[in-house]
């Protein structure tokens, strides 16, 4: 007994007690949080589900289209999507119990969402709250009818090089991934309405920060689909997990830069007249334009 004791007491033996203390308390952590998502959907009807991986690998397969296809034919209404043992979506098939749902005003969960935080940073995207409010009022001039009009020509324009892309690749008889090249339009429009920032990211795949993006949406992806990666610990430790913050190092480069550029840009006065004058505010145009009029006014404050 006095060995034991002993043992326990000295600083590897206490160490080691305050781990197995440590695992024993998650490891009850996780199987109530496991019994409280249980009884939370046993309402909700849903496709077969293995103990451990949920429905991983249904969706990791090539077939994971057809699966949640059939999911949704099967059941019309939602059910229940579980990534793991311990992370669990309702999947919505019906836009009534959308509306239901979406109409709650319910907190966001942040369970995901923080895989993007690194990423794209607290913006409406992932805020609630007072903070939320005082984000979109601040955004909200940018979506006015007046200025959204103007975009249509942009977007029409980066549509334009999407498809003159696709009559260049009919002509080669083979088939055409159209995902990656919606997804180069879709950013090419967004760089243009909230930057005006002109590139030709549409025909230039090799460029860096269009891999880096594409890098970024993939690796958040497999990291949904890796339980041991939602663990903040163990993903960072992990080669996924370097490469991501790599990645976000070089898109929040980039990124700094167009915005440097900008500001330097609007202390000409000449230029801020003819940014006024242009047909469309871009959203980095009204935030910079908002900054500029508040250190305005805390200048006047201070002078008075």
């Amino acid at each position: 007994m006095k060995s034991v004791l002993e043992t326990v007491m000295n600083p590897s033996g206490l160490m080691a007690v305050v781990c197995l203390a440590c695992v024993v308390l998650k490891a009850i952590q996780l199987y109530w949080r496991r019994q409280k998502l249980l009884k939370i959907f046993k309402s909700f009807p849903g496709p077969p589900t293995h103990w451990l991986y949920g429905h991983l690998q249904m969706l990791q397969q090539e077939d994971e289209l057809y699966n949640t296809a059939s999911w949704a034919q099967k059941y019309p209404h939602c059910h229940p999507v579980w990534l793991g043992s311990f992370l669990v979506f309702l999947w919505i098939n019906h836009p009534e119990y959308a509306k239901a749902v979406y109409s709650r005003g319910d907190p966001k969960s942040l369970v995901t969402y923080s895989f993007l935080v690194p990423w794209i940073g607290q913006g409406l995207l992932i805020l609630n709250g007072p903070k939320w409010f005082q984000h979109r009022r601040l955004l909200t001039p940018g979506f006015h009818y007046d200025i959204l009009k103007p975009y249509v020509t942009v977007m029409a324009d980066s549509v334009r090089v999407m498809l003159d892309k696709w009559e260049q690749l009919i002509t080669q008889d083979n088939s055409v991934e159209l995902f990656e090249h919606v997804s180069l339009m879709t950013l090419d429009s967004i760089m243009k309405s909230a930057f005006s920032y002109q590139s030709n990211r549409q025909t230039d795949s090799d460029n860096l920060y269009i891999q880096m993006v594409n890098d970024l949406s993939l690796m958040v992806h497999l990291r949904v689909q890796t339980p041991l990666h939602h663990n903040n610990l163990i993903y960072w430790l992990s080669s996924q997990g370097r490469r991501f913050r790599k990645a976000c190092r070089l898109v929040h480069h980039h990124m700094d830069k167009v915005i440097r550029e900008r500001k330097e840009f609007l202390k000409d006065e000449r230029q801020l007249e003819k940014i006024q004058r242009r047909c469309h505010l871009d959203f980095l145009d009204i935030l910079l334009r908002k900054r500029l009029k508040l250190i305005g006014r805390i200048h006047q404050c201070s002078e008075a």
